[in-house]
């Protein structure tokens, strides 16, 4: 990818600022009073500080570049040769740091450190559909565990083979949506199912939707404008779950939005659940029309969450999976069920920055 050249001078003169500001802020002990703001903060502060941090290792770079070229003209072969077999090595350093910089100075997304909910749906094929849904919870899962997060099963509807129609996770840690954003849309698989007697590969889908966790002040829910029900929980649950009614529906009338929730050991847990589904449903909703304002062609699909669009393909056979929106290919197809998402994340984020770059 071919570099904006620019002098960020003054704007890591403006972050330099910023820093002295945050870091006197973050040494006051009345910080703490507001925890939310003083997670802002330390999040602001942590992500100065690496970018302040980057900028002084290109200056390092780009200084000890300058001194290989000039000892390159030495009388000195041997000197001449080292310093000249150091200086490519460094110019391709500096070019991998700059890129980096380039993207710390863009504006964040102001969701990207949001939790996140992933709401998995069995699509077309039926019982290998739902077992698929469940195979990718379960790889989201495992991702989440590498990146030191932490899931929570939220909600479900199994299925009677054994995997999930719908199956909710929440996922929180640090910078969550920023990594599992790119996973909403339809996943479609192509393998032997296991019922299968010929051996004829089938094709199934599902769908993914990475909703941002909503807080109270993203979305008002009013009362009124609420239908909140209790009912007895049905399924896989226990004893407890079976002679309570401890199932929790709530229809946001506006809308139409329905939410149900089950998973909890009381009323009180189960609603608290629900309303966090539907907040994150309904701030997601807002997104979309905010997003729908823009004109469609300068609108990149990557990223953006659209639900209704392939974005990958899972071939078991011929062990290899296909990201349709940047045309990359993989065969480390155990490894991604096992969790390891990175390879498309890391080309994803790229290719969203690469955009990004070349609007600003």
């Amino acid at each position: 990818m071919s570099l904006i050249h620019v002098d960020y001078s003054s704007l890591i003169a403006k972050r330099r600022e910023r820093f002295s500001e945050l870091e006197e802020a973050v040494g006051d002990p009345d910080l703490f009073s507001d925890p939310k703001r003083a997670t802002a903060m330390l999040r602001e502060h942590r992500k100065l500080k690496q970018t302040l941090e980057l900028w002084e290792k290109i200056e390092d770079a780009k200084r000890h570049l300058a001194d290989n070229q000039e000892l390159a003209k030495s009388e000195d072969a041997d000197f001449s040769t080292m310093a000249a077999e150091e200086i490519p090595v460094l110019e391709t350093s500096i070019a991998a740091l700059s890129e980096d910089l380039q993207y710390a100075l863009l504006p964040a997304d102001p969701n990207e450190d949001r939790d996140a909910l992933i709401e998995i749906r069995a699509g077309a094929g039926g019982d290998e559909a739902s077992l698929f849904a469940a195979e990718l919870m379960r790889a989201y899962q495992r991702y989440a565990d590498l990146r030191g997060w932490k899931s929570e099963h939220l909600e479900s509807s199994p299925s009677e083979v054994g995997g999930f129609k719908e199956v909710i996770l929440k996922i929180t840690g640090d910078e969550v949506f920023r990594f599992l954003k790119y996973e909403s849309g339809v996943h479609r698989v192509q393998r032997v199912p296991a019922t299968e007697t010929q051996g004829r590969v089938h094709t199934s889908t599902i769908t993914v939707a990475v909703l941002p966790e909503a807080e109270e002040v993203d979305v008002e829910l009013k009362a009124d404008d609420l239908r909140i029900e209790v009912c007895r929980a049905g399924g896989a649950g226990g004893q407890h779950v079976n002679r309570t009614e401890s199932a929790v529906q709530i229809f946001h009338l506006p809308t139409g939005l329905y939410v149900r929730c089950e998973e909890g050991r009381s009323q009180i847990k189960n609603k608290e659940l629900a309303l966090q589904i539907l907040r994150s449903k309904l701030y997601e909703q807002k997104l979309r029309d905010q997003q729908d304002a823009y004109s469609s062609h300068r609108r990149s699909l990557i990223g953006s969450g659209d639900r209704s669009e392939k974005i990958r393909t899972y071939n078991f056979p011929q062990s290899r999976v296909t990201d349709h929106r940047i045309g990359l290919t993989s065969h480390n197809l155990a490894g991604i069920m096992a969790g390891d998402f990175s390879e498309f994340t890391t080309a994803l984020q790229k290719s969203e920055m690469a955009e990004r770059l070349a609007d600003a």
